[in-house]
């Protein structure tokens, strides 16, 4: 009843908040389709846990992902504020999520901003007991390579020499890890010294009987279980790293046990989106021009996110409820303008947006799902792009497949596609067509016999000739493997939508965000800079005076509304380093320099910035920040500040222990050296 209660209340949220009109009763139906299977599974409860602990989030400043994996698809999902896209006009289907015809728990796979995820799961201890919440162990198994270099250091063979052996050898080989045999002929050097050389091929004749043996016990990386019972009434636990409750049991005997498993998994593009539309609402609750703007482009339903406040006055950039139709997002994507961007950052994919050229919401789905190795090497992301540019011609295997297949110019691109196909042709339900889908993805011979004849039955009473069924039937199974779960696409690509916009139009603060993200990557730092300076935004070195510890905006820009309409965006502003991604700064000389800087009011010097924040500042520390420009502000070379620091570091440290002692010296009072070293001081 309350899981019922909730989930009507929830859709008639949704209805206020979608930005196009819909058949109400449409929804409400499918909504009480859904509700009767979850409650005759009796997911009730799973489904209620789960909205918990991402309502909490979501009312706590944790963002929370869209959604990813087949859940995408549910609308009670959706209603319940889980994710975040409406699966009815994409067609994604709840049957691929959960099927009465194939029972199974259900798994929502939850993305967290990885800064707070670690809230989440502290919240849902509390809740339910520390007892009873526990990560789940992982265990790390010996692959050839590791075997070896395991084997050998414990023969005495020195690291270097091993490393350098089997440095040729893959983890990985077309995507799945190697047999052992298969592996070593990739180390041709190794083999021909295992055949002179007793100790390697000892190396070789042990590490080859412990491959696939577990090494050692992990931590799951998202992987959380919550008991009715305290866990150890379950399976056994043990102690992690941090004092965390892990079970021993990794994540499919947890479930053999019984126990529930949630997945609270990090996504730092989520760290992006929360920071940039941070940045971007402070700005425009101060902007009053800009606020002008905005006011208008809300009141007149522009597709810019911009929603009137509670005061009917200051609009609120709100990255959540974006309209999907944006041109001008869709432009940026196309000319492959996209580091940065959730999935399509890389050159290959960079590329493959140029060609592409994607117009709508369904154009970036398809896009990444065809982005494999599978589908490109059929030369179905080929086929797909000239068919959608007109290179080729778009048909269809039955004229009855055209809604099914219309999104994506005839091909078959998805497994709800293979789906909705068996139900459209040949009268499957939607359970019975899974079933059919993971048979077809599985190339299962006698199940997919079975399943053929089936479906030229259900084809002939429906008017198909048997011969033309069993053509389509071949040509589905052709590109069922190849399939790509069109909910977990959808909902990511949702993702990249977001971020596309953010970098469309607000760049400065998306770029900003973006390097706060990465400041432990100096390598992405720099990517990220040239990026922002490739597009005319000024990234500032860090000030002392000035930088936080992360990224921030400078608006105090000359002739800033010109540089915005130049930039063709409704950002304006430099970018300032943050002091964070000063590589060698440490996490307690940076919390000492910001806690100094707003004790004082800021820094005159560089001597009293040692005088106040000296004394966990270090002469490398010291180095660092004059090296990055962060001591620009004082009005010296930083020659100059490099001849002067050390005896500069000398006198503010005597000072500090005058200050402590409570004391002056003598002979400072007697020849007037008080005055003396507050005057050397400045000139420091």
């Amino acid at each position: 009843d309350y899981l019922r209660s909730r989930s009507l209340e929830g859709l008639e949220r949704r209805f206020r908040e979608l930005p196009y009109a819909v058949d109400q009763e449409q929804y409400r139906a499918r909504l009480d389709t859904e509700l009767a299977c979850i409650i005759s599974m009796g997911f009730s409860g799973y489904f209620l846990i789960v909205q918990d602990f991402i309502n909490w989030s979501k009312d706590n400043s944790v963002r929370v992902g869209p959604g990813r994996g087949s859940g995408a698809g549910s609308l009670v999902a959706y209603a319940l504020r889980i994710t975040d896209l409406d699966p009815l006009p994409y067609n994604l289907l709840f049957e691929r999520f959960l099927n009465p015809e194939r029972v199974s728990m259900p798994d929502f796979d939850v993305d967290f901003m990885q800064e707070k995820r670690g809230k989440v799961i502290e919240y849902v201890a509390n809740k339910y007991g520390r007892d009873r919440v526990g990560q789940i162990a992982t265990y790390a198994g010996l692959n050839p390579k590791s075997a070896i270099k395991d084997v050998a250091r414990t023969l005495g063979i020195s690291f270097t020499e091993i490393n350098e052996l089997t440095k040729p050898m893959p983890l990985l080989i077309d995507g799945k890890k190697p047999e052992f045999d298969k592996a070593i002929e990739y180390a041709p050097k190794l083999v021909e010294l295992s055949k002179t050389d007793d100790r390697f091929k000892k190396v070789i004749e042990v590490a080859r009987s412990l491959e696939g043996l577990y090494r050692q016990a992990g931590m799951h990386a998202g992987g959380v279980v919550i008991g009715e019972k305290p866990l150890v009434e379950y399976v056994p636990c043990f102690a992690g790293t941090n004092g965390e409750l892990v079970t021993q049991f990794d994540k499919d005997k947890v479930e053999a046990a019984g126990l529930v498993k949630f997945d609270f998994l990090g996504l730092k593009t989520l760290d992006v989106i929360e920071s940039a539309e941070a940045l971007v609402n402070a700005r425009i609750s101060h902007e009053n021009t800009f606020d002008i703007e905005a006011r208008d482009r809300a009141r007149k339903g522009h597709p810019h996110a911009l929603r009137v406040g509670t005061d009917g006055e200051i609009p609120k950039l709100v990255v959540d409820l974006l309209h999907l139709d944006e041109p001008k997002v869709y432009k940026l994507i196309a000319a492959g303008d996209t580091l940065g961007v959730f999935q399509v950052e890389s050159s290959g994919m960079r590329e493959m947006c140029r060609k592409l050229k994607p117009t709508c919401f369904e154009d970036v789905v398809a896009g990444v799902a065809l982005y494999r190795p599978g589908p490109m090497d059929a030369g179905m992301l080929d086929d797909f792009i000239d068919r959608k540019h007109g290179k080729k011609k778009v048909d269809y295997p039955h004229p009855l497949l055209l809604p099914v297949l219309q999104p994506t110019y005839g091909t078959f691109v998805y497994q709800e596609q293979v789906m909705q196909a068996a139900q459209v042709l040949a009268g499957f339900t939607l359970g019975g067509a899974d079933l059919l889908r993971r048979a077809m993805g599985k190339k299962d011979a006698k199940k997919m016999a079975e399943l053929r004849g089936k479906f030229v039955d259900g084809c002939v009473e429906k008017n198909i000739p048997a011969k033309q069924a069993g053509e389509i039937f071949d040509t589905i199974d052709k590109f069922a493997g190849y399939g790509f779960n069109k909910s977990h696409s959808a909902a990511y690509a949702l993702i990249t939508y977001q971020t596309a916009y953010l970098k469309q139009f607000y760049p400065i603060e998306f770029m900003a965000a973006l390097l706060t993200t990465e400041v432990g990557s100096t390598e992405n730092v720099v990517k990220y800079i040239h990026e922002a300076r490739s597009h005319g935004i000024e990234v500032l070195p860090p000030d002392v005076n000035v930088s936080g510890t992360s990224f921030s905006v400078d608006y105090e820009v000359p002739d800033a509304f010109k540089q915005r309409k130049k930039m063709k965006a409704t950002s304006y502003g430099r970018i300032r380093f943050g002091l964070s991604a000063v590589k060698g700064l440490g996490d307690t000389a940076l919390e000492s320099i910001i806690e100094a800087r707003a004790r004082a009011g800021g820094f005159r010097s560089l001597y009293h910035f040692l005088e106040e924040a000296g004394g966990k500042v270090n002469s490398k520390i010291l180095e660092v920040l004059t090296k990055s420009g962060a001591f620009d502000c004082f009005g010296k070379t930083r020659q100059q500040l490099f001849l002067t620091a050390e005896r500069a570091v000398d006198v503010a440290a005597a000072k500090r222990r005058e200050t402590e002692s409570g004391q002056t010296s003598l002979f400072d009072l007697l020849a007037g050296g008080a005055a003396a070293a507050t005057a050397s001081r400045e000139t420091y």
